[in-house]
């Protein structure tokens, strides 16, 4: 039995999956006495440390916490909740972390986009039971602008390039976390998973532990999905954003059966983008929330999902924010959020402002979440700002998703000057969309701009061009995960 510590925020439904998957069951803590009386404990972090601190103090969990870490029982931290072992973070400096390991959490201070977002490798510097039956040279999945520095070299289990070392992993007796999400790093994630779970593993380094790693560009599949005259969900591919043919919606597919096929050849990330028009309210206008939940449920990569994800008014006069409706996509299963056409009127009212208000959309999913679960999608053929300093960064998005009208559906290849043009104007990640009809395209793209990461959908949906055969072509020439 696994302990999970949820204290609300973020997507732990990906966690609980994985474990199950993994034949063993969860129990969710809900209380103090939930964690003291737990045999293995998890803690999977997500959002902001401030935002997370603040949540387990008003929720009383802090001191129970630190007590069941203290009668040395196995305990397991993701992401911030790694973080949180350490006496604070830059993110927010007024919070106290639980002070169980010394040393802080500070920021990325690089040339590099921000936040680290992608596949990477590590680097073992103890033994361990976590790498169990892994060779040392796979890659994991990272998202995280802000990462730990220690004051006692001894606990560090890992470190991971990003511009300069950082401490990707930790272990100090039965004390274990890591950076990286191993339940959003497909089979070798699973491993990890298990061998927390077990506690029967030999403690070894594996073979291949790499002297140094290497950020994987990422190969993303995109799913536009939504209801044909039917009223049934469907994966659609427009021509210049026009999805019919012979006056139907194209049906390419079953969202959720695509997306599992994308997991298992080799999909770094998958994206759903629901283009359905809403009724009234989508919480209630649209089963997106079901296919995020049976998804995440056999696809063990990250999800991000776009639609509706915006302040709304139902027909009775009840008020939802956008934060509400992420919270709900986040519970459902997604890592991340993509908002679109909602994001220039925040914009808009920033330049006319020059103030950040706190209340928008992208500030608040951003401080709840952090702002690496907010993905801007922007369309090239609108301008929103008049200089690259007037960006939507600013307020707290974390990458932008850059799609290209002209090239939608052409398969002439991705939009170079597009994309160099927003990289030089922003920090942040940049997922290349639209235009990709062949394996060379994908290798143009990263060969001639430095976007992260690059976008998919109706060659892969057609079978026209595997992701397989695009990692194959890469390769030899571009850093990617096989």
């Amino acid at each position: 039995m696994i302990t999970l510590l949820d204290y609300g925020a973020g997507n732990v439904r990906s966690v609980i999956n994985a474990i199950e998957k993994l034949g063993e069951r969860v129990t969710v803590a809900k209380t103090g006495r939930d964690i003291l009386s737990a045999d293995k404990l998890l803690f999977p972090g997500v959002g902001s440390f401030g935002s997370m601190m603040s949540t387990l103090r008003q929720k009383r969990f802090v001191e129970p916490l630190v007590a069941y870490i203290g009668c040395g029982r196995p305990f397991f931290g993701i992401c911030l909740g790694m973080q949180a072992l350490f006496e604070g973070s830059d993110e927010a400096p007024e919070e106290k972390g639980l002070c169980i390991l010394p040393g802080r959490v500070k920021r990325f201070d690089v040339d590099l986009a921000i936040p680290h977002i992608g596949w990477n490798g590590i680097s073992v510097k103890q033994p361990t039971d976590l790498f169990y039956g892994l060779d040392g040279d796979e890659k994991f999945y990272f998202v995280h602008s802000y990462h730990v520095v220690v004051d006692d070299p001894a606990v560090v289990l890992t470190t991971t390039d990003y511009g300069y070392p950082f401490v990707s992993a930790v272990q100090r007796g039965s004390i274990q976390g890591t950076q990286f999400h191993p339940e959003k790093s497909g089979a070798s994630g699973l491993t990890l998973l298990e061998n927390f779970i077990r506690k029967d593993r030999e403690v070894t380094i594996p073979l291949k532990s790499l002297s140094q790693t290497r950020l994987a560009k990422r190969i993303i599949a995109c799913l536009d999905v939504r209801a044909n005259d039917r009223g049934d969900l469907v994966v659609t591919k427009g021509d210049q954003y026009d999805v019919r043919e012979d006056g139907n919606v194209r049906n390419l597919g079953k969202p959720v059966e695509l997306a599992g096929r994308y997991f298992e050849e080799g999909a770094d990330e998958v994206t759903f983008l629901n283009i359905t028009g809403f009724r009234d309210f989508p919480l209630q206008d649209m089963p997106m929330i079901q296919v995020l939940k049976e998804t995440s449920r056999n696809v063990f990569v990250p999800l991000t999902i776009g639609g509706g994800i915006r302040d709304f008014t139902d027909k009775n006069g009840r008020a939802y924010t956008a934060l509400q409706v992420a919270a709900e996509y986040f519970r459902s299963g997604a890592d991340k959020v993509s908002i679109g056409s909602d994001a220039v009127v925040v914009v808009e009212e920033y330049l006319k402002t020059g103030k950040m208000t706190g209340q928008s959309a992208i500030e608040q999913i951003s401080y709840v979440y952090g702002n690496q679960a907010v993905v801007i999608s922007i369309d090239p053929r609108r301008v929103y700002v008049d200089s690259p300093e007037q960006t939507s960064e600013k307020l707290g998005a974390g990458e932008i998703l850059l799609n290209c009208i002209d090239r939608d559906g052409t398969n002439m290849g991705f939009d170079i000057e597009l994309i160099n043009a927003v990289k030089q104007a922003v920090t942040i990640p940049v997922i290349a969309s639209s235009g990709a009809g062949c394996e060379a395209h994908f290798a143009e793209v990263f060969e001639k701009t430095n976007a992260e990461s690059a976008l998919a959908a109706g060659i892969f949906h057609r079978r026209e061009v595997p992701i397989s055969a695009v990692k194959q072509h890469l390769k030899n020439t571009v850093e990617v995960r096989l």
